[in-house]
Order: structure tokens, then C-alpha cells, then sequence
């Protein structure tokens, strides 16, 4: 029984990190652009309008508000941590150091599912506004090739997403430094046209829009906090990248609370003119930030829009991807995967064939799945990856107390408790359904843990 709560000890996984299995290219702007190429993508450009419709009206900001401070907390504890053990894996490898191995792996296990759910959701967005794109120059691509059976399109394959993350996954493949080149071009579009949203929309909203402001009451406002999750999911991203950051000590804390700040004050941002410009009720739609500046008369910038919608969902599937890979490579290098996902490519210094494994999954998934019933699960994913990494810096703390991170948490234990609270309460008001898809998940996990991993641990027979 001991064996399930077996710990990696710090020094050997910074010894580790040494051995430069990764290339460390990545300074600090491209760790903000990764954080913000992630977090501002679906979430602003789909998720507000129909939270706002649905469980919220004009208080989704509330609900982004309420969300964000949860996020902090957890961003607070990602920042430490990533500073005193900069290397890949995120809280997997944080829950390895603290909680234990069966902790550890049933974390990761968690995080895997979550995000290729992502990757595969996201494209389905992306799908949806790529087509809304095209049609606009008179291209229409035929609905039996441009939606998932299941969907009510009358679909055999959605297309457009297969391919999407199929060019995306090469692009990954091929090297850290050229896919944050091109996430980083492709992040300030995506800026560029959320402020060009702002700016233009600020002019038509009518304040009696907000009224009722919380047509759902308060917990409405909860329910979509917890649902909003999703948008947020990204900056953690961040903390998978602690190997090949040229300064992990100094840019990791820095990368992860200014992503962070920037993408809840954009959220807000929207939200607000958002539910401003058009009644809360008309926006139950696939493209909200599109469709309120046709109602008000601007099509030429709602056409803009869909490009940046299309340009900003492109950021996010490449920092899914690489958050995915990077978790199940050290997963596997830890042996609780097969070694396949942890080789690296000699040249493109990647874990190539992980990548193009996770990239023709996600891909299959996004073609021939209707998603809706899945959607959830990201975010119970993402609420238990946060409880567990609150709980793992009081015992960070306790356990290596010599420890010199450049960023600390203040207020330990009490601010990562609170925390961990907030995630819990946000994650019981997800649907029952979704509460029960998490157990199954996390029980096969459990049998995979004890048939496969438990054995290959390099912590039962040590292979370093």
C-alpha cells in the first residue's frame, strides 16, 4: 500500500531538467502569448453569448469575475511551484513531489482526457466559424463533410476540424520555438480584433440591456461560473512549458498571473458591451461577438471578427496540443506510460511520434463525435487539476521548507485552502451526468494504474 503514495523527490526531477532533454527557447512574451493564445479563444468568442442566454444574463460578468478569482488563487500556486521545479508536466508533476504516485497519475490521467476533449471541442468551434467565414465569399462546404454524426446537421464527418488539428499537430511536431512564432503572430491578430470589438461596440450599447442584471439569480451566476471554466482552462497551459523556458525561475510566475490578468480583463471586457449591445435573450448563438455587431447594423466587422475568431481558435488548439503532449511525455519518461510517447526526435528536439499519436486521436474524436454531452468534463478536469495543486503547495511547504522559489504564495495555508474550497464548490454545481462520466474515467484509470504503471514506475525499479 505504501508503494501508492511513493513521492519523486524534488532533486531528482531537477537533475533531471538538466539533462536538456527539450530545447529551452521560450522567454517571457512567448509565455504570455501561449497563456493568452489559449484562454482567449472559444470562451469569448462562443461561450459568453450563450452562458449570458442560458444561466446568466448580464451577469456574466460575475460569473467571469467569480471564475477569474478562482483561477488566481490556483495561478498563485501554479507560479510557485513552477519557479522551485521548473519542468514539464504541470500538476502532475507537482502532485508526484507532494501527494504521491497514485495521486500523481490519476491527475494526469484526468488532465490527458480533459485535454484532448478540448483539442477535439475546440476544433469543433473553429469548424463552425471557418464555415461562417467562407460562405461570406460564397464557398459552402457540403453538410455531410462539415459535421459529426449525432449533431443534427445530418453529418458523416466534420471535416474542417480533422484538418485543422492535423496541420496544427505538424506544426507542433516540428520544433517549440516555430510554433510559438506563429501562436505569437497569430495571438496579437486575435487582440487586435477583441479591442476593434470593444472600441466599435462601446458605442451601441444601451444600458437598459442590463436590466434585469441577474435574470437567474445568484445561482445562475455560480452555475455559469463554474460552465465559464472552460474559458479559462489555458494559463496552466504555462506551467507544461517549465522546461524549455529559457528563465523558468523568473518568467514562469511572471507568464502565469500577467496571462492571466490580461485575459479576465478581455473577458470582462466583452461581456459587458456584449450584453450592453443586444439583449442577453438573442444571444444563444455559435458566434455572439459576430452576430451583436450584425444586429446593430456592422457586417464588414463582424466579418473581421470571424477572422479573428478563426485566427484566435487556431492559438488555442496549438497550446492544447502541446500542454497534452508535454503531460504525457513526462508521464511516460516517469514510466507510467509506454516509453513511446517519451522519446524525443533528434532533430526537432519533440517528443515527435507523442505528438502525431495525440493529434490523430483528438482528430477522430473532432470528426465523429458530437461533443455536447463531452464539453463538461473539461471542466471538472480543470477544477480537480486546480484543487489538487492548492493542496499540494501546503505540502510543498511542510515537506521541503528550504525550498527558494522567486515567487511564493502568501498567506499559506489559508489562501491555497480557500482555493481548493472554491474549486470544489464550483465543481458541484456541474451536472450529474458529468460527475458521473468523471468517475468512470477516473475508475479505469485506477485499473490502468494498477495493471501497467504501478509496475513500470521507475520509482519500483529505478532507471535514471
Amino acid at each position: 500500500m505504501s508503494t501508492l503514495f511513493r513521492k519523486k523527490s524534488i532533486d531528482e526531477m531537477l537533475m533531471q531538467s538538466r539533462k536538456k532533454e527539450l530545447k529551452r527557447s521560450l522567454g517571457l512574451l512567448d509565455l504570455i502569448f501561449l497563456g493568452v493564445g489559449c484562454v482567449i479563444g472559444t470562451g469569448i468568442f462562443v461561450v459568453t453569448g450563450v452562458v449570458a442566454a442560458q444561466s446568466a444574463g448580464p451577469a456574466i460578468i460575475l460569473s467571469f469575475i467569480l471564475a477569474g478569482i478562482a483561477c488566481a488563487l490556483a495561478a498563485f500556486c501554479y507560479a510557485e511551484f513552477s519557479s522551485a521545479v521548473p519542468i514539464s508536466g504541470s500538476v502532475y508533476t507537482y502532485t508526484y513531489a507532494t501527494l504521491g504516485e497514485i495521486f500523481a497519475f490519476l491527475i494526469g490521467w484526468d488532465l490527458m482526457l480533459e485535454y484532448v476533449l478540448a483539442i477535439s471541442a475546440v476544433a469543433t468551434g473553429w469548424s463552425a466559424y471557418f464555415q461562417s467565414l467562407i460562405e461570406g465569399f460564397g464557398i459552402k462546404i457540403p453538410a455531410i463533410l462539415s459535421s459529426a454524426p449525432g449533431s443534427g446537421h445530418g453529418g458523416a464527418v466534420n471535416l474542417p476540424a480533422i484538418l485543422i488539428i492535423l496541420l496544427i499537430t505538424a506544426l507542433v511536431s516540428r520544433g517549440v520555438k516555430e510554433s510559438t512564432r506563429f501562436n505569437n503572430i497569430m495571438v496579437l491578430v486575435k487582440l487586435a480584433v477583441i479591442l476593434a470589438f470593444i472600441v466599435a461596440g462601446a458605442g451601441y450599447v444601451k444600458p437598459d440591456n442590463w436590466t434585469p442584471f441577474m435574470p437567474f439569480g445568484f445561482s445562475g451566476v455560480v452555475t455559469s461560473a463554474a460552465t465559464v471554466f472552460f474559458a479559462y482552462i489555458g494559463f496552466d497551459v504555462i506551467a507544461t512549458a517549465s522546461e524549455e523556458v529559457k528563465r523558468p525561475q523568473r518568467d514562469m510566475p511572471i507568464g502565469i498571473i500577467a496571462s492571466l490578468a490580461i485575459c479576465t480583463i478581455l473577458y470582462i471586457g466583452v461581456s459587458l458591451v456584449l450584453t450592453g449591445m443586444i439583449p442577453y435573450t438573442k444571444l444563444n448563438v455559435a458566434d455572439p461577438v459576430a452576430f451583436a455587431l450584425k444586429f446593430v447594423g456592422q457586417d464588414r466587422l463582424a466579418g473581421i471578427i470571424s477572422v479573428g475568431a478563426v485566427a484566435g481558435i487556431t492559438t488555442v488548439l496549438l497550446a492544447l496540443i502541446y500542454a497534452q503532449v508535454r503531460l504525457s511525455y513526462a508521464m511516460s519518461r516517469d514510466g507510467l506510460l509506454p516509453k513511446v510517447l517519451g522519446r524525443v526526435h533528434p532533430t526537432y528536439k519533440t517528443p515527435f511520434v507523442n505528438t502525431w499519436i495525440t493529434g490523430i486521436i483528438a482528430a477522430f474524436i473532432a470528426g465523429f463525435v458530437d461533443l455536447t454531452t463531452l464539453a463538461h468534463l473539461v471542466n471538472m478536469g480543470t477544477l480537480a487539476a486546480f484543487s489538487l495543486i492548492s493542496i499540494s503547495i501546503i505540502v510543498l511547504r511542510k515537506k521541503y521548507p528550504d525550498l527558494k522559489p522567486s515567487f511564493s504564495v502568501p498567506f499559506v495555508p489559508v489562501l491555497p485552502a480557500i482555493s481548493a474550497l472554491i474549486c470544489i464548490y464550483l465543481s458541484l454545481s456541474l451536472p450529474k451526468v458529468t460527475w458521473i462520466s468523471f468517475l468512470i474515467w477516473l475508475a479505469f484509470g485506477t485499473i490502468v494504474y494498477f495493471i501497467y504503471a504501478r509496475k513500470h514506475s521507475h520509482l519500483s525499479s529505478p532507471r535514471q
